[in-house]
């Protein structure tokens, strides 16, 4: 097993390298970099500020040095062929340099620590949360299947499941937040600095609770079901059945025999939680006026910031792929039956 968890780190390497290649030479050639960006504002800039006209062969309208010109693509390594970029870039990385961001105006990986203990509140508060709730729910939901509890709850279920969480999240807004039963938006109140350690704690749930609310509705559904249709497939199985006939508890059935094998589907998907925490969610964060990273990052997209996209994309590759070896450690010691060779 060493040796498979061992050559499974040793593929973070050239799965790093081949993704990050590949969307910086997308980046690269795609037009309305920095660059661009910097002359079309100089063009403007030299016409008054009135714009109009393409991008076509500008410089010599308004006669830009070529000294200029030059020097700007020295600074972005314009100069340069794309993979000496490439492999330019990939040295900062490797010394602990994302670069500075277009857009902020500030090293990415600043940006980064100021919006992901955002992202990861809410990620993990809603990880927790959901996991708490749907794994009790789905083991009674398997229980009591076909009863009363189980087709009302299922229908609850299923309702939060086809309301998008932005969707769930802006309908929370306008009822609840303008109601005045919730804060508007928001990470936490204004004037945070000055409230004490008990009111900062009331204060950030009291404006966590309709985000968190938003980031559980998507999965919900699905982690309960799933959990309630494993545990049903292993109650039927020969060595429950067995236990059932040596005249054992129904409670230490469930809770002894099946319930770990139950895990085995939920688990799996653990470590590809880490991955959504780093990414955050762009249109809830969007909907609560939250800085988080999906917020930060979609913009970074827009804006052409290809610096603080490609930072966070060096970042999101080494949580995934170590985020999906976690997921088999955490499958091989629910289940150990399993064995990696």
């Amino acid at each position: 097993m060493f040796n498979y968890f061992l050559r499974r780190f040793l593929l973070i390497i050239p799965t790093f390298f081949i993704a990050t290649a590949i969307v910086f030479v997308i980046l690269q050639v795609t037009p309305g970099g920095p660059f661009e960006q910097i002359m079309l504002q100089a063009k403007m800039q030299a016409q008054g500020g009135e714009g109009g006209g393409g991008s076509g062969n500008f410089q010599e309208s308004i006669n830009i040095p070529e000294e200029s010109v030059a020097e700007l693509k020295r600074y972005f390594n314009l100069d340069k062929p794309i993979y000496t970029r490439y492999f330019i870039w990939i040295g900062n990385v490797l010394q602990g340099d994302l670069g500075k961001s277009y857009k902020f105006s500030e090293p990415v990986v600043d940006v980064i620590k100021d919006r992901l203990p955002i992202s990861i509140f809410f990620g993990l508060t809603g990880f927790i949360l959901s996991y708490l709730i749907c794994i009790p729910l789905g083991v009674w939901k398997a229980v009591k299947h076909g009863s009363a509890f189980d087709i009302t709850s299922s229908a609850l279920v299923f309702m939060g499941y086809s309301v998008p969480g932005f969707a769930l999240g802006a309908v929370l807004m306008v009822t609840l937040g303008s109601a005045g039963y919730f804060p508007l938006g928001e990470f936490h109140s204004l004037d945070w600095d000055s409230l004490s350690f008990g009111e900062k704690i009331l204060d950030q749930i009291h404006h966590a609770v309709l985000p968190v609310i938003a980031y559980m509705v998507g999965g919900f559904a699905t982690l309960t079901i799933l959990m309630k249709n494993s545990l049903m497939e292993n109650l039927g199985q020969d060595y429950v059945r067995t236990a059932f006939a040596k005249g054992l508890p129904e409670r230490r059935v469930v809770f002894v025999h099946a319930f770990r094998n139950s895990l085995i589907p939920i688990v799996t998907g653990l470590g590809h939680f880490i991955g959504l925490v780093f990414a955050g969610s762009f249109l809830i964060e969007k909907v609560f006026n939250i800085d988080g990273m999906g917020y930060v990052g979609y913009r970074a997209v827009v804006e052409r910031d290809y610096t603080f996209v490609m930072g966070t994309l060096a970042i999101g590759i080494v949580i995934l792929t170590v985020g999906n070896i976690l997921s088999d450690i955490f499958y091989a010691l629910v289940d150990p039956r399993i064995r990696f060779k």
